[in-house]
């Protein structure tokens, strides 16, 4: 954990020098060929991150370090970082250098955690399986022939094979948790505005939150603590102080009500994840919680919704991919519009082109009142619905998807499928909330995981049930026995 690892560096049991060279070693496929395949990286900082161990190593003998100092991590793909690649997976930005370093990159480098580099991920985070990458899929560590999730999979499949201790990611949609689950590790979404967003690409501005990818909840909130805060370079910025999220960890659970909507527990989950989602209840219920049932009733309406907005708001934030001032650019364009067009069908792969144009239609004129004034009017309600179950509950529990990994190219040719696999994770995202995903059971090999949600900056009381779970249990501390 990386509790642990940061004792060992400051009793001196190991360097951060040391830590560092062998997480890049076994990141290497050419060195590790057990990894060959995986594709969990874009890129390796090298160079970088010993420079940046080097340092911490200095600091730590000199008792001047923090509790991340010296500890190697990775950034999904979409955080800027100060003139290394940040491609968003796409070709688009294959040879775009960052000219700064994203506030989530500031702060842990700050905190004196050391940049490994840059996790693989769906291009500009659209998708739900790690597969539309300009660099290829990523596999899942437990079965190569299973998808990570996503768009998040690099950072899952990297932490679950323990090619890092940990790593950063963003969630539009589900992006953190549902890779989470599919791998058998945490994720954590925090509420929207606690992470600021200054640096991490744009996919859909009202959805998209940084979070993290973990071994442990305890690990989510010691990285949590050193990303979270107020930054006036984000408008979208709450100013709230931080909370302590290790003080709470070992809180009781007794009294603490947990939701059950019945929205989430029906027919259409796999067996298997709906008798490992019951189980969990029941260990949190012997920890003293209370369980209760509830009703989402516009939970139903979350997937329609979100494929109006996200695609929407997609298309508006991709239109600076022109050609003209970064990024790809065809070759000999005949005048402008063959410079844009070329440069923006070559440049973007077929799920990126396919959310650009359906947020075009949305926004086009004529239906814009038809579809996503309506969908914003759906996403009020699906947050009312979240405001009153808080009313009654402290957070609400369920699986975090349907089923367990499918197998890769399962929905090459039924995108809409794909976007199903959302079903439980796209109505946090609509209400702004934080959501952790915890790994509680298996089935056939392949992770299960639960979604924890919470009230507005509840991160805390999430990490505190997923904690006090994690204690009792064991699954998140298994790994793929290809990588143990």
């Amino acid at each position: 954990s990386l509790r642990e690892l940061a004792a060992a560096l400051a009793q001196g049991e190991i360097g951060s020098e040391e830590l560092t060279r062998h997480y890049l070693e076994r990141a290497q496929p050419h060195k590790q060929p057990r990894n060959a395949g995986l594709n969990c990286y874009i890129s390796l900082f090298a160079e970088r991150a010993l420079a940046q161990a080097r340092r911490a190593d200095e600091r730590l003998r000199k008792k001047q370090g923090g509790p991340l100092t010296g500890i190697p991590i990775a950034h999904k793909d979409m955080f800027c970082t100060l003139d290394e690649k940040t491609s968003c997976g796409s070709r688009m930005l294959d040879n775009f250098r960052a000219p700064y370093n994203a506030a989530v990159v500031e702060r842990l480098d700050a905190a004196g955690a050391v940049t490994l580099g840059k996790t693989n991920l769906d291009e500009f985070a659209m998708g739900s399986s790690s597969e539309t990458s300009h660099y290829g899929p990523t596999r899942n560590p437990w079965r190569r022939d299973r998808a990570p999730g996503g768009s998040s999979g690099g950072s899952a499949a990297a932490v679950a094979a323990r090619l890092t201790p940990a790593a950063t990611g963003t969630d539009t949609g589900g992006s953190i948790r549902q890779p989470a689950a599919y791998c058998g590790v945490t994720g954590l979404k925090p509420t929207y505005g606690r992470v600021s967003r200054y640096g991490m690409v744009a996919f859909a501005s009202s959805l998209d939150q940084g979070g993290t990818l973990t071994r442990s909840a305890e690990d989510a909130a010691l990285l949590l603590g050193a990303m979270a805060g107020f930054d006036e370079r984000d408008s979208t910025s709450v100013e709230r102080p931080v909370d302590d999220y290790l003080r709470d960890l070992e809180r009781d659970l007794k009294g603490v009500k947990i939701g059950m909507p019945s929205e989430y527990f029906h027919a259409d989950n796999d067996a298997a994840v709906g008798a490992a989602a019951q189980a969990a209840l029941s260990e949190l219920e012997q920890a003293g919680a209370e369980l209760v049932e509830i009703g989402l009733p516009h939970s139903r309406l979350s997937i329609p919704a979100y494929y109006v907005i996200a695609p929407a708001e997609c298309s508006s934030n991709l239109a600076r991919y022109d050609g003209m001032r970064y990024g790809y650019r065809c070759r000999e364009p005949k005048d402008v519009d063959d410079l844009y067009c070329r440069s923006r069908s070559e440049g973007f792969g077929v799920e990126v082109q396919r959310r650009v144009m359906m947020g075009a239609y949305v926004l086009s004129s004529g239906y814009y009142d038809a579809y996503y004034l309506k969908a914003q009017q759906v996403r009020r309600l699906i947050r009312d619905d979240f405001i009153k179950a808080f009313k009654e509950v402290d957070v609400i529990v369920g699986p975090t998807s349907p089923t367990t990994a499918f197998p890769l190219n399962a929905h090459r040719d039924n995108p809409v499928d794909m976007y199903l696999n959302d079903i439980y994770t796209v109505a946090v995202n609509l209400a702004g909330l934080p959501a952790a995903s915890i790994p509680v059971g298996f089935d056939d090999g392949l992770p299960i995981g639960l979604q924890i949600i919470g009230d507005y900056f509840a991160e805390a009381r999430i990490l505190n049930v997923a904690h006090r779970y994690q204690q009792q249990t064991d699954w998140h501390r298994r790994t793929p026995p290809e990588f143990a």
